[in-house]
């Protein structure tokens, strides 16, 4: 996919130095189509890490891509240079007036509080209320899912009895369903978080329609309005190295936490983990963005929310 961003971006060299096809603006330019407009609100302490990782598992169309991203005014993280977010990240009151045919809403470490405890919430539940109306599908990943499905529907999360992280096998259902055309029956994704949402909540509503579970790691995927809302979480887009990277932080900060589940061959962190979830994640955002963004957004992106429910 030719995925528009600023020429400068870092994230964008790593990109192209692994054969994803870029573009800036004097290359978008010159192609006379109307690039889909998708945002991507990080939530993510690592903003640079999860760029790439974004980046790349939406890389897999060939749609035009112009992308946008957002962070919080409302909490200034500490793991990202304050150069890099004034120059590539804009906030919510920069783009509130627009309309987009996406938008993403990332993890966050932020589990273990409460939904009002979290110093961004306010902003958090304007975005999504905004999104409702201005948002052709919008796609919410990890703790950005469990955000999501509380804010619209009521669906609380709850702590775990430790951190579940670790590569876990998901069932498709609905195989119908163009989110998951292409998945095996069987596929992995990582997981990396305190708590959950109980699948008895999500299967009791009827306006969510499960897509794939997992009975270790619960709920994963749930969809909502034909598309406009859909909830996964795990963390598809992770890399082969992050869960390990994860791990050994936690260690080395002295908390007890157990290794990775199914991830390190012979269950050694000494030995490198196979990457085994990258196929079925790119499949995802591919079918994310062609059949519940690209396939239902209108042509003029300004009359998003003008049509009926």
């Amino acid at each position: 996919m030719p995925i528009k961003v600023s020429a400068d971006l870092p994230a964008k060299k790593i990109m192209e130095e692994e054969n994803i096809f870029m573009m800036d603006d004097s290359r978008a330019m010159s192609q006379d189509i109307r690039p889909l407009e998708i945002a991507i609100l990080n939530l993510m302490p690592l903003k640079e890490a999860t760029e790439v990782q974004m980046l790349r598992s939406l890389s897999n169309t060939p749609l035009q891509v112009n992308m946008t991203f957002l962070t919080t005014s409302s909490y200034i993280g500490k793991n990202t240079a304050k150069s890099h977010l004034d120059q590539f990240y804009l906030t919510f009151d920069d783009v509130k007036h627009k309309k987009f045919d996406g938008l993403i809403i990332t993890g966050a470490p932020v589990e273990n509080l409460e939904f009002t405890e979290v110093a961004y919430w306010d902003e958090l539940c304007s975005i999504m209320e905004w999104s409702k109306k201005n948002v052709t599908s919008t796609l919410h990943i990890c703790w950005g899912a469990q955000a999501g499905i509380y804010y619209h529907y009521g669906i609380n999360k709850h702590a775990l009895p430790s951190k579940m992280s670790g590569i876990f096998k998901h069932r498709v259902h609905k195989r119908k369903e163009p989110f998951v055309r292409g998945f095996d029956d069987v596929f992995l994704m990582p997981h990396s978080r305190y708590t959950a949402v109980s699948p008895e909540d999500v299967y009791a509503n009827a306006d969510l329609t499960v897509l794939a579970d997992s009975e270790v790691a619960g709920i994963c995927i749930a969809i909502a309005k034909n598309g406009k809302q859909i909830f996964v979480f795990g963390h598809p887009e992770y890399d082969r190295m992050t869960l390990d990277e994860e791990y050994r932080r936690d260690t080395a900060k002295g908390l007890d936490i157990a290794i990775p589940e199914n991830y390190y061959p012979n269950n050694d962190p000494n030995e490198k983990p196979l990457l085994t979830w990258r196929a079925h994640c790119n499949t995802m955002y591919s079918n994310w963005l062609n059949y519940y963004v690209y396939q239902v957004t209108p042509y003029d992106v300004e009359s998003i929310g003008n049509e009926s429910d």
